[in-house]
């Protein structure tokens, strides 16, 4: 698949092949779901706990006698009917992490970008580079390539002067290509390619 190659004045400097193996696959959208759920569910941090009636303060004495009063035999006042009682079967800590092969995680990560790069999705740079720190150079990057929406900003490395040019732009993240994954590539409308990004990425997915 033969996709342009622009430079970051917007003009197109050449013409690169995207790799069939990995930007033209059939997209294989449950195992997509599976590694979206997966990253999800492994960003929850699981650290929700309710109080049992064994945990919250008082309670230590019966209410009143068992027989006799005409009430309802209580043992507690922290019972889980009483207000400000125990919660029955309220969540705890726990892990939520999934687990999922390699194989089927690559086989994601093929899938979304071949979906991308069917719908024209991916602009494909030279390079990315800033002589300085300035937000407004970043956004007239942007506007050059015709780049409308949200963007990923996929880098070959650490770019300090990239990510924070990017960072006060509410619809640009900027993202190392060693840390593709499924959410970021779903999650927006564009994706901003570096050449030295596509090498990083055909020696991952290659």
């Amino acid at each position: 698949m033969q996709v342009p190659v622009y430079n970051i004045e917007g003009e197109q400097v050449g013409e690169v092949e995207l790799k069939e193996s990995i930007f033209g696959i059939q997209p294989n959208v449950p195992v997509m779901h599976q590694a979206l759920v997966r990253q999800l569910a492994n960003a929850r941090q699981g650290t929700h706990s309710t109080r049992t009636r064994g945990e919250v303060r008082g309670g230590g004495r019966k209410p009143w006698r068992q027989k006799h009063t005409g009430r309802a035999r209580q043992g507690s006042i922290r019972s889980p009917q009483w207000v400000g009682g125990g919660t029955v079967f309220g969540p705890k800590p726990r892990s939520y992490e999934k687990d999922m092969p390699k194989k089927m995680r690559r086989l994601a990560l093929r899938s979304a970008l071949s979906v991308k790069a069917a719908e024209g999705q991916i602009k494909v740079l030279d390079d990315l580079t800033l002589p300085e720190i300035r937000t407004k150079r970043m956004l007239q990057v942007l506007e050059n390539l015709d780049i409308e929406g949200s963007v990923l900003v996929l880098l070959p490395e650490a770019n300090d002067v990239v990510e924070l040019s990017a960072r006060n732009l509410p619809e640009v993240k900027t993202l190392r290509a060693s840390y593709l994954n499924v959410r970021d590539l779903l999650g927006y409308d564009t994706i901003l390619l570096p050449l030295a990004s596509l090498q990083v990425i055909e020696q991952i997915l290659g």
